[in-house]
């Protein structure tokens, strides 16, 4: 191919991704609006809209009234041409959701496991079990998935290789993207849970309206997604977000990843746990369900001195590790999720607010908003299919052509910017 065929080509893809990004984000919109709002030429968003229509990704639905000659048409991204798949990889098991074009889920299904004690090659052959049982179950071609998108612990390193670094689960350089892609039978993109649940929040969550943005992930693992000027930050390896392994005491408590004194190791469920058995001096706790003994601690709290005193103590530590990202990164909006956060987040947020507050420079802090994720449980399954929603609109939708291929694309290519 010539190189002026190849940039007529271009052209033409990064116009479509222009339009079809300004619709999806911006909602319904006529082609003069559609125009005016990306700085393209009426006639070059006539064309695109022609080819998108043509392709079913986009349809009409409507009209602007007007006050004299012909109403305009309006246009909006058709949520049926295709659907997503979102995996939540958590420890104790994986959720597997469907979802259409607006991340409207449809189905769902759980894949119970146990985290570390499933290898990276088990790991994969329940979630490919629970992906086909998924689209098999919904009734919906193959052909019209557009990919899977895929939540998991640890790092997701991308460096020339794609390959997934978990300490805590005693996985090193574990080429879980390749191994995917040989179960799978749609394309599939991978990247660390709190990320996936930090984009799911600042498209649909507490940070829609946010460009500068801190999400933080309680659960059994603790993390955080950093977002400036609306683009997530990686870091040189791909690391970027640890949050739960900052130090927050020297010399403390052992982390899962080897370290002492993590804000993990005080705020992870095991950790709150750890702590209501050492104040009540009883045995260590189960971690077989750790749910419902994080509920029996909210309920204990509400007699028992030492059950209020541990939540006390991991507000404080939730609201130190909440100013320390006030003053190193100075977001607008901090956005508490994961399902420890869903759970003890309605409970404590006023004194996290307080901690944070006594801890935090003041001026960063009185223009910070800390905020409860509004995405539940959904929000990593969720955040795993924006993955595979962003490659699409970066495609322009051309994407479609091929969605049945089992190529392997990456988080790297996408930039985590919107609108």
């Amino acid at each position: 191919m010539t190189n002026a065929h190849r940039t007529t080509r271009d052209l033409r893809r990064g116009n479509r991704a222009i339009v079809l990004r300004r619709l999806y984000f911006g909602g319904p919109s006529s082609r003069l609006d559609l125009a005016a709002g990306t700085g393209l030429s009426p006639a070059t968003v006539g064309n695109v809209i022609s080819e998108l229509m043509k392709d079913r990704i986009v349809v009409e639905t409507g009209q602007l009234d007007s006050d004299g000659g012909r109403p305009a048409v309006l246009v909006k991204v058709n949520p049926e041409h295709g659907a997503v798949i979102g995996v939540d990889v958590g420890e104790t098991g994986a959720a597997i959701e469907l979802f259409d074009l607006n991340l409207q889920k449809l189905a769902a299904v759980e894949t119970p496991m146990r985290l570390p004690r499933e290898t990276p090659g088990s790991l994969v052959a329940l979630i490919a079990k629970g992906v086909n049982q998924l689209i098999k179950e919904s009734g919906l071609p193959v052909r019209r998935v557009l990919g899977v998108g895929v939540g998991v612990p640890g790092v997701v390193v991308h460096d020339g290789e794609e390959y997934v670094h978990a300490p805590s689960l005693g996985w090193d350089k574990v080429p879980l993207p390749q191994l995917m892609r040989s179960a799978l039978p749609v394309p599939v993109m991978l990247d660390n849970g709190a990320k996936t649940m930090g984009r799911a929040e600042l498209w649909y969550g507490a940070g829609r309206d946010t460009r500068d943005l801190a999400v933080v992930l309680l659960g059994t693992g603790v993390g955080a997604a950093i977002f400036n000027d609306g683009a997530l930050y990686r870091g040189s390896t791909s690391s970027a977000g640890e949050w739960g392994h900052t130090s927050v005491i020297v010399g403390g408590r052992r982390c899962r990843c080897g370290a002492s004194g993590c804000l993990e190791a005080y705020v992870g469920a095991e950790g709150i746990l750890e702590s209501w058995a050492q104040r009540t001096r009883r045995a260590r706790r189960s971690k077989n369900d750790q749910q419902q003994l994080l509920r029996d601690l909210l309920d204990a709290a509400r007699t028992s001195k030492p059950a209020a005193a541990v939540l006390d103590e991991t507000a404080e530590f939730i609201g130190a590790g909440v100013a320390n990202l006030v003053n190193l990164f100075n977001p607008e909006c901090i956005v508490i999720g994961g399902w420890v956060g869903q759970l003890i987040g309605p409970h404590l947020i006023t004194r996290i607010r307080e901690v944070a507050a006594a801890r935090a420079l003041r001026y960063p802090f009185s223009n910070v908003s800390i905020q409860l994720g509004r995405l539940g449980p959904d929000a990593v399954a969720m955040g795993a299919a924006t993955l595979v929603i962003e490659r699409f609109l970066t495609d322009g939708g051309r994407e479609s052509s091929g969605i049945a291929s089992r190529a392997t694309v990456t988080a790297r290519t996408e930039g985590g910017a919107i609108g």
